[in-house]
């Protein structure tokens, strides 16, 4: 299986944060995010049953059922049977099935719960994984539209049946994370951070314009700026002052000034 590598991890985050919703298709993302929030609920159900979260699993929905409750989550078949198509014969027992039940077999076939990187990376990483590699794969010119159609990130090029390629075809399906996206933007949903910047703001150094006369704090200060260095477009100082510049890096990262700081 493909993993999160440093670079795809700064290229799932570069394309999120540069983003922006094509202006004819405005109308048409803000219908789907609309509906998606309004069943929350249900979405929250699962993602209490599983652990994975809330928008993972509505984006989901609407790439591969269309926000249909009586379909698989899997693969968009009808809940009055087993799945016919990949993965077949799920979930197992009895049909009819729930909506709920079949969606958090989908999860578990998937191998996704709390444990999982859902990050904003991880969470893209998971959702391209979701519909598979193909375009990174054999057609790495072309961002996949599972998770960018309706973007500026993607005009055409897609797979019209299985194994077959278009380059002048283009998807007429709203892209995950151009969701995901949207939803950012109306404050419903915040990603985790991940594992090493948790880790770092665990430690995270107090607001102070004056470096430390402890030397184990200036230490702790300089290690977290060399962190929030190595971020694309952070020019930091290595001064063991948690000032002002390491705050408003910090914040560009993680969403959050310095502790102590009087913006915060």
């Amino acid at each position: 299986m493909p993993t999160l590598t440093a670079a795809l991890r700064a290229e799932y985050e570069s394309l999120f944060n540069r983003c922006v919703i094509n202006p004819s298709r405005a109308k048409p993302v803000n219908d789907l995010v609309r509906k998606l929030i309004g069943n929350r609920a249900r979405y929250e159900a699962v993602s209490r049953a599983t652990g994975v979260p809330w928008h993972f699993i509505a984006a989901t929905h609407n790439m591969e059922s269309s926000q249909n409750f009586t379909k698989h989550l899997h693969n968009g078949d009808p809940l009055t049977a087993r799945t016919v198509q990949v993965p077949k014969g799920r979930p197992l027992g009895s049909p009819p099935f729930t909506w709920e039940v079949s969606a958090t077999d989908a999860l578990g076939l998937k191998k996704l719960d709390a444990s999982t990187d859902w990050s904003l990376a991880g969470t893209l990483f998971r959702l391209e994984l979701y519909n598979g590699w193909g375009y990174r794969s054999h057609h790495p010119e072309t961002l996949s539209p599972y998770l960018w159609s309706f973007s500026n990130h993607y005009i055409s090029g897609k797979y019209v049946k299985d194994g077959v390629w278009s380059p002048t075809a283009a998807s007429d399906q709203c892209g995950a994370a151009v969701l995901l996206r949207r939803m950012a933007e109306l404050g419903e949903i915040a990603f985790k951070l991940p594992a090493a910047v948790a880790a770092a703001a665990q430690a995270v150094p107090r607001y102070a314009m004056k470096k430390s006369t402890d030397a184990s704090i200036v230490a702790q200060v300089e290690s977290l700026q060399r962190w929030l260095g190595g971020f694309p477009q952070i020019f930091l100082k290595v001064d063991g002052v948690p000032g002002e510049k390491t705050s408003n890096a910090y914040k560009t990262v993680t969403g959050s000034y310095l502790p102590g700081d009087p913006r915060a």
